[in-house]
């Protein structure tokens, strides 16, 4: 028999247990990360300046010409922007339910791509002005490995023992994707590790990993196990 006042406390824990337990729709949750997403890459755009008054009159085709570095910065980090934002998507097809820690991540994930506007600015700057490129290419890419680091987390978290994802993915894929995501943070690393030698080098290892990165990592590309389905399309 429940006493009348564990009929009044019963509603209070339930509260408390839900407040501890917040839980999110993957819906809701890819939905703010276009978000952050869409602001993020439209951001870059406010990085490149018109040229002066002054340089118009000198020549507005040079001066043009003059903002290369930041049209290859902007470029690259857009880039960079729109497959962290396709394997994102890729994650969250397979990702089926969320809770706090997954949440937690996620937002860190997002912290890091909100903030590349900042290091692209600072690169294009560097090689504009033809000084720091080293310090920008390298800060660059310490940004990239942190989120590199954040992106595997989510990934990490969610494939463990199969917790948070569904029945179409099967361990062995998600085993693969991982060791897919896994050589991001090390690849930045590397291109860190290589502005200490020359920036140009770094950039340019920057825009071949962002071209690697384009070639679909779902299950699909990995050889099929005879026990696992084939694996639907991430787009």
């Amino acid at each position: 028999m429940v006493t009348a006042t564990e009929e009044t406390r019963a509603p209070e824990a339930e509260a408390d247990d839900a407040i501890g337990m917040p839980e999110m729709s993957t819906a809701r949750l890819e939905a703010f990360s276009d978000g952050v997403f869409a602001i993020a890459i439209t951001l870059l755009i406010l990085e490149i300046h018109a040229p002066s008054e002054q340089a118009m009159h000198a020549g507005l085709g040079s001066a043009l010409l003059h903002l290369w570095p930041s049209y290859l910065a902007y470029s690259i980090t857009f880039l960079l922007i729109g497959m962290i934002w396709l394997n994102h998507h890729l994650m969250f097809h397979y990702i089926i339910r969320t809770n706090r820690t997954l949440m937690i991540l996620n937002l860190m994930l997002l912290l890091s791509v909100s903030f590349l506007p900042f290091p692209t600015a600072v690169l294009a700057d560097a090689v504009n002005a033809g000084a720091g490129e080293k310090t920008a290419a390298a800060f660059y890419g310490i940004v990239l490995i942190l989120g590199g680091v954040f992106f595997n987390a989510i990934w990490i978290y969610a494939s463990k023992d199969h917790r948070h994802l569904g029945a179409h993915i099967s361990p062995g894929q998600a085993r693969r994707i991982r060791a897919r995501f896994g050589v991001g943070p090390f690849l930045y690393l590397t291109a860190v590790l290589l502005s200490s030698v020359s920036a140009k080098i770094s950039i340019g290892f920057y825009v071949v990993l962002l071209l690697s990165y384009f070639i679909d990592v779902s299950p699909k590309s990995g050889r099929t196990e005879a026990s696992e389905p084939a694996g639907a399309e991430a787009g």
